[in-house]
């Protein structure tokens, strides 16, 4: 027999062990679903809070119409996040042509990246998931809502998921500036954002917790957008929001997040988590993610309230969209 504390101390491993994958019930019931809101069959997620009503409230933000581009250039050379790839080719100078009496002539470009995840990009509902022990003791990968892989993974594209359930983005912004409440120009490498310095941003810029709304979009600013045209310092461990304010997001509703670096979320070298702050907002809350932008225009003219719009583009079965993200005052 086995004495007894080496007994317990090889229980206490096997515990830890099975109990490393999260335990979930089934499809049907889980830790995270169904969506107390949306309901078991949703795959919208919190863009089910861009409703008519919501867009003519949001419309009223509009005073000067001046229009603010809060997103990156497209271009080979920008930071992208490990292998991945953005080429673009014009095959031909002219593509086409001369044809007709007129001698029309036209172009054509080539490009070869992943669609979504790459430059200023939208991470949908079928980007980030977990794997979890089943009830029943199998191991599943699953996503929002309790998709499981089984349902969605297909060599051509998500069967379910897909970011053509995206509804558009049609809201009011609310900037948190928390590199200039910090009185800092850029956050340093690895800070952690905590919720009083959000709520001290906020205080700042003259806005209280409870004049945000369900379906407002969220966005950081840490200065990080300075480093865009410095791809070995912008891929570094970039500061971002943690747990902590993960939560602090989840309460307010939000339809969506973004900020001006690569993940949103802080990066931690040598932290065993990884990119908790993903799981908890788009696996387990249906609250989408938008990186890779920048705020300095906004920043300058005192602009922390906007209207905001951005629309995915809908490939159908794709995990995320590139795209235009405009702020309007």
């Amino acid at each position: 027999m086995l004495p007894t504390n080496l007994h317990f101390r090889l229980l206490v491993l096997f515990f830890l062990i099975y109990s490393s994958i999260t335990l979930a019930q089934d499809r049907s019931q889980g830790p995270w679903w169904p969506h107390p809101i949306w309901g078991a069959d949703d795959q919208a997620g919190a863009s089910n809070w861009i409703t008519p009503e919501k867009i003519l409230q949001s419309v009223q933000l509009v005073k000067t119409g001046k229009v603010y581009e809060i997103g990156q250039v497209y271009e080979r050379g920008m930071p992208l996040y490990g292998n991945r790839t953005y080429a673009l080719f014009s095959p031909g100078s002219p593509t086409g042509g001369p044809f007709g009496k007129n001698r029309l002539i036209y172009n054509d470009e080539l490009l070869c990246t992943e669609i979504g995840q790459v430059g200023t990009q939208f991470d949908g509902p079928g980007h980030i998931g977990a794997q979890l022990r089943m009830a029943n003791g199998e191991v599943k990968d699953v996503y929002y809502n309790g998709y499981t892989g089984e349902e969605m993974y297909s060599p051509y594209g998500l069967r379910k998921l897909g970011i053509e359930n995206i509804k558009p983005i049609f809201t009011k912004g609310i900037l948190i500036d928390i590199a200039g409440y910090k009185g800092v120009s850029t956050l340093p490498n690895s800070y952690e954002v905590t919720v009083e310095d959000v709520t001290g941003a906020l205080a700042r810029q003259g806005i209280t917790e409870e004049s945000i709304q369900d379906g407002d979009a969220l966005f950081f600013n840490y200065g990080w957008s300075a480093h865009w045209s410095d791809p070995a310092k912008y891929n570094s461990p970039a500061p971002g929001i943690g747990p902590a304010v993960a939560k602090w997001v989840v309460a307010r509703n939000p339809s969506m997040v973004g900020s001006d670096q690569a993940g949103t979320e802080v990066v931690l070298p040598g932290s065993d988590i990884s990119n908790p702050v993903h799981q908890e907002l788009i696996t387990k809350n249906g609250i989408w993610n938008l990186e890779n932008l920048h705020f300095e225009e906004l920043i300058a003219d005192g602009v922390y309230e906007f209207l905001f719009v951005f629309t995915p583009i809908r490939f159908k079965g794709a995990t995320g969209s590139p795209g235009r993200p405009i702020a309007i005052r």
